[in-house]
């Protein structure tokens, strides 16, 4: 198996990171998959949130998919609210649910973000990078998308291909 998810993560479906997710996949190569669809809570110590979306989703993304491409906007400097629930929860497969996590071993990790500008501060990669180190995951790279007037930008369009081409 060699599939690939995008895994969305912005409080607007529709909004500038759909439009990044529908240009990386114009030709319909991957799936994907909203989180702002999902009832997904925020990582708690005994595990209270076990019965959410969290879980099922994980156990889907695990089974069928090879590589998983996080697309988020920039909130703050940093990847989204709901991303960021997203990442904490994989506690949950470290300590609640081990043999889910362990299958994580081997898979891939990218990433896209986007803002308004191209402004994204050195670093902001640096949480997905780690947490694919951590997960015995492999890394394949990022990018940052910008916009121009509601539209993407033609370098970014550029940066979109070469990224789409690497994964």
């Amino acid at each position: 198996m060699n599939k690939t998810v995008i895994i969305q993560g912005s409080a607007n479906s529709f909004g500038n990171t759909h439009k990044v997710v529908n240009y990386l996949n114009k030709d319909k190569k991957f799936d994907v998959i909203d989180l702002k669809t999902k009832n997904i809570g925020p990582f708690e110590y005994d595990f209270s949130n076990a019965n959410d979306d969290f879980l099922p989703l994980m156990e889907k993304i695990i089974t069928n998919y090879d590589t998983l491409i996080f697309a988020t906007p920039v909130y703050w400097y940093t990847m989204s609210g709901m991303m960021k629930d997203f990442f904490d929860r994989m506690s949950d497969l470290l300590h609640y649910k081990k043999e889910l996590g362990r299958q994580l071993r081997g898979k891939n990790i990218a990433m896209i973000s986007n803002s308004a500008g191209n402004d994204r501060r050195i670093g902001f990669e640096m949480p997905f990078i780690e947490s694919a180190k951590y997960l015995g995951m492999n890394y394949l790279g990022d990018t940052h998308v910008w916009f121009n007037n509601d539209k993407i930008a033609d370098n970014a369009k550029l940066s979109i291909e070469q990224f789409g081409n690497k994964i």
